[in-house]
């Protein structure tokens, strides 16, 4: 990565802090470790390829950690990461959504670009057989979202999130963030009510996800726990996917979105 790319990536940073959008604690979190290069390889499209007069963003970060093949969840994930796709390409609104895919340990399966350009996830392009860094990739992928709904609002271009992290493990891993710094992200979004950071924890038996997701600063309403079977997952995304079709849908659906939570 050129270094123009990572100094693209800092000054996006220092224009929302210098907007108020983001807090001396999220900038830190976001400057403090060079994540320059995770980031820009999650910004995809250029804002000026892009017509719309309104944009969504949509983002998933399946998780690729080795206990999900163990638990034979590897084709219930691809298949609910496909399944949010599938809904918006059916939305009315489609034109103006941009989707994103990255994985929990970083590789990025689709930077952020126009719904029928989307790659599906397969057994071909995902393994699950990684840790669980989540604080650290929380991080990176918070950070992709911010910097490309900055570069559109720096625009002048309107600017919704939505944004689903998934995980079946608590942190494993993670090397330079806590999950306070995560929150601090979260805040930040939170506040400037164009955002909702969700989360999906699949049950491993052990894990308070509730616990570990409100560390992380996300809303209770916003967290969803199915079980193990293949069936409750898919029916997890099927909520994320209704929710992310409604955001779509324009600023008030949004609003009422937001405040409802997945039970909206």
């Amino acid at each position: 990565m050129s270094k123009a790319n990572g100094t693209g990536v800092t000054k996006l940073f220092e224009d929302a802090h210098a907007e108020g959008i983001l807090s001396p604690a999220g900038l830190q979190t976001l400057t403090v470790v060079d994540l320059g290069a995770q980031i820009q390889a999650g910004l995809g499209i250029h804002v000026d390829d892009v017509q719309a007069s309104e944009v969504v963003l949509v983002t998933v970060m399946p998780d690729d950690s080795g206990s999900i093949a163990h638990s034979g969840h590897t084709k219930t994930v691809c298949d609910g990461h496909n399944l949010v796709l599938d809904a918006l390409l059916a939305s009315q609104q489609k034109d103006g959504v941009l989707f994103h895919t990255r994985y929990l340990n970083g590789h990025v399966l689709n930077p952020f670009r126009p719904l029928e350009d989307v790659v599906r996830m397969h057994s071909k392009n995902y393994s699950a057989d990684l840790g669980t860094p989540l604080y650290d990739q929380a991080v990176v992928l918070l950070g992709t979202v911010l910097a490309k709904a900055q570069e559109f609002s720096g625009n002048g271009v309107p600017v919704r999130t939505v944004t689903l992290l998934i995980t079946d493990g608590a942190d494993a891993g993670s090397q330079k963030a806590r999950a306070k710094d995560v929150a601090a992200l979260v805040k930040d979004l939170h506040r400037v009510e164009n955002h909702i950071v969700a989360a999906m924890g699949i049950d491993d038996g052990v894990t308070d996800f509730r616990r570990v997701f409100q560390e992380m600063g996300i809303s209770d309403r916003w967290i969803l726990t199915p079980g193990q079977s293949a069936q409750e997952i898919r029916a997890a995304f099927q909520v994320f996917s209704q929710s992310a079709v409604r955001v779509s849908q324009g600023a008030a659906s949004f609003s009422r979105t937001a405040l409802g939570g997945f039970g909206a």
